[in-house]
C-alpha cells in the first residue's frame, strides 16, 4: 500500500478527540486503504482486534435495511470496559445513517470514523445533527509525490514520470495496472467512471438523459481552467443540436460537484478582496478520468492540465483556492489560509520573453507583498523576478514552497 502520509497524520492527530472523523472523496481515491493504514497504526500502538469494528457498507455481507440495524449490529460488539474504534465505509448506503452515527458518537468509549463518496454526506440532516462535532478530511487521488513513491526502483527520470502522471492521473488502482499491463488502464478507469456516473449521479438524481449528461461532462472536462457559465454550456450544446436548458446544466454540474468528479474555483477580486459571482472555473479530480473520457484530445491541452494539477495540489496543502482578478488581468490561483494570501501563476513554459512578461504582469499588479510564484515545466534553475519566485513544477510538487 502507498503511504498516504498527509491523510494518515490527520487521523493520528484527531485520534480519541471528541469528533467524528469524516473522510470524503471520489470513489476509489483510497479512503478504504486509508482506514487499513490507520488500523495498522492502531494495532502497532496497542489496540486489540476486538476493539476495532470495521464495516464496508458496499459489501453484501453488511446489508442493513436502516440505521437501526446498523446501530444494533455495532452496539452488540461493544462493552463499557474498553475503548472502541468504529469504521463505517461508504456509510451513505444506509438509509438515515446519520442517526446511527450520532448514537455511536455519544458513547464515551467509541471513536467514530466514516467515509463517503458524495458531498451530500455532509449536507442536510447530518450537518445539522453533528454541527461542530465532526472534522472533514477531504481526500484526493494520489499526489505526484505519492505516485512517484510507487515507482522508486525504476530508472526513469522524474520528468518522464510526471508526463505519465499528466496523462494517466493518480487513482491508486492505476499503479499495479501500469506496472503489470498498461493497456488495461482504460478498462479500469471506465469501471470507475461508469460506477460514479450510474450509481452516484444518474440513479441518485433520477436522471433519464445519459447522453446529455455525458455531453455536459465532456464540455466541463474539455474546458478545465477556462471561465465558463451554465448559459455558455447550454448555448453551445443547443447550437450542436443537443437541446437543454440552463437549469438542467446547473443541476448536472451540482451532481458532478457532489460526486467529486469536478471542483469549482470561484473568482476573487484581488484589489477589492471580495468574491465575484459569475464565470467560475472548473477542474477535474483526476487527469486519467479526463483522458479516458476525452481520448487523445486530452493530450492537446498540456497548459491547462498543468494548471489542473497545481490546483489539486493546492487543495491538498489545505488552502482555499480562488481564481484571481486584478483589474483586467487574471492570476491563475489566489490561495488563502490563516497565514494570509499567496499568488500562483502557472505556465507550461516562459522561455519566450513575451510569455514571461505576460505571466508576470498580473502578479506585479497586486499592490501587496504576499508571496508570489510562477510555476512552469521549464527545467531551468529557480529564479526570482523582483519578489516573484519562478519554480519548476516537479520541484514544487516534491517539496513544500
Amino acid at each position: 500500500m502507498i503511504e498516504r502520509t498527509e491523510y494518515l497524520n490527520q487521523l493520528k492527530r484527531f485520534k480519541d478527540k471528541d469528533l467524528i472523523k469524516v473522510i470524503t472523496g471520489i470513489r476509489r481515491c483510497g479512503k478504504s486503504t486509508l482506514f487499513d493504514l490507520y488500523i495498522n497504526y492502531l494495532k502497532e500502538n496497542g489496540i486489540k482486534n476486538d476493539q476495532i469494528i470495521k464495516i464496508n457498507l458496499e459489501d453484501i455481507d453488511y446489508s442493513f435495511n436502516d440505521y437501526k440495524e446498523l446501530y444494533d449490529y455495532v452496539n452488540k460488539q461493544i462493552d463499557s470496559k474498553k475503548q472502541y474504534y468504529v469504521f463505517l465505509d461508504e456509510v451513505q448506503n444506509v438509509p438515515m445513517f446519520q442517526k446511527a452515527v450520532d448514537s455511536l458518537y455519544i458513547k464515551k468509549n467509541v471513536d467514530v470514523y466514516i467515509t463517503g463518496s458524495n458531498a451530500y454526506l455532509l449536507s442536510g440532516e447530518l450537518a445539522t445533527l453533528l454541527s461542530g462535532r465532526y472534522v472533514e478530511i477531504k481526500m484526493l487521488p494520489l499526489s505526484f509525490k505519492e505516485y512517484l513513491s510507487a515507482f522508486n526502483n525504476s530508472n526513469k527520470s522524474n520528468y518522464e514520470y510526471f508526463l505519465d502522471y499528466m496523462r494517466n492521473g493518480g487513482m491508486p488502482g492505476n499503479i499495479s495496472i501500469l506496472k503489470d499491463n498498461p493497456n488495461d488502464l482504460d478498462t479500469y478507469l471506465e469501471g470507475i467512471f461508469t460506477t460514479i456516473v450510474y450509481k452516484d449521479i444518474i440513479t441518485k438524481n433520477n436522471i433519464s438523459d445519459k447522453m446529455l449528461l455525458d455531453n455536459v461532462l465532456k464540455f466541463l472536462f474539455d474546458s478545465i481552467g477556462s471561465p465558463i457559465s451554465t448559459k455558455k454550456i447550454s448555448d453551445t450544446l443547443t447550437s450542436k443540436g443537443i437541446s437543454t436548458s440552463n437549469h438542467t446544466v446547473e443541476n448536472y454540474i451540482s451532481a458532478f460537484l457532489e460526486s467529486f468528479l469536478i471542483y469549482k474555483a470561484e473568482r476573487f477580486d484581488v484589489k477589492g478582496k471580495n468574491l465575484l459571482a459569475r464565470d467560475y472555473k472548473y477542474y477535474v479530480v483526476d487527469q486519467g478520468l479526463r483522458s479516458f473520457l476525452l481520448g487523445k484530445k486530452a493530450d492537446s491541452d498540456m497548459g491547462h492540465i498543468l494548471e489542473n494539477i497545481v490546483y489539486l495540489e493546492l487543495l491538498r496543502r489545505g488552502y482555499k483556492v480562488y481564481v484571481g482578478k486584478v483589474d483586467d488581468l487574471e492570476i491563475d490561483f489566489v490561495t488563502q489560509n490563516r497565514d494570509g494570501l499567496k499568488y500562483y501563476q502557472v505556465a507550461l513554459s516562459v522561455r519566450d520573453e513575451k510569455i514571461l512578461e505576460r505571466e508576470l504582469k498580473s502578479l506585479q499588479k497586486t499592490g501587496d507583498y504576499y508571496p508570489k510564484y510562477l510555476i512552469t515545466l521549464d527545467m531551468d534553475l529557480e529564479s526570482d523576478y523582483e519578489g516573484i519566485t519562478k519554480i519548476n513544477v516537479i520541484d514544487w510538487l516534491l517539496n513544500k514552497e
